[in-house]
């Protein structure tokens, strides 16, 4: 196994939910505001995901106060501390641009996934 190798596997976090493109997400980050750190949560769609590795990412969008907010996070930062999957959405695309041009109820909209 090369050097990269080990390192990439050291800091590659194990414990991930499986999601993917339509699933909403509760993603809690780290923000530390001075001395203090606490834990704020973003809740969106995903609308899709990149990479491979270590330097995966995926795109959150939701709607705040009328106006579209888009994230990207990195997979396997330490600022994020826990991903919840709150539902599956059966979408037929990996990558969910058209929900751009979308307002009101349709931009969050997407069917769920029959389990």
């Amino acid at each position: 196994m090369s050097i990269i190798a080990k390192i990439e596997k050291e800091q590659s976090k194990t414990t991930l939910p499986d999601f993917r493109a339509g699933d909403t997400l509760k993603v809690h980050t780290r923000v530390v505001e001075g001395d203090k750190e606490r834990i704020q949560i973003f809740q969106g769609i995903v609308i899709g995901r990149k990479g491979s590795g270590l330097n995966q990412a995926f795109t959150v969008r939701k709607i705040s106060y009328g106006e579209g907010v888009e994230r990207v996070f990195p997979l396997h930062t330490p600022k994020i501390s826990k991903i919840e999957v709150i539902r599956q959405g059966k979408v037929r695309r990996a990558r969910l641009h058209y929900l751009r041009s979308r307002k009101g109820k349709s931009a969050i909209l997407v069917k769920e996934l029959a389990d």
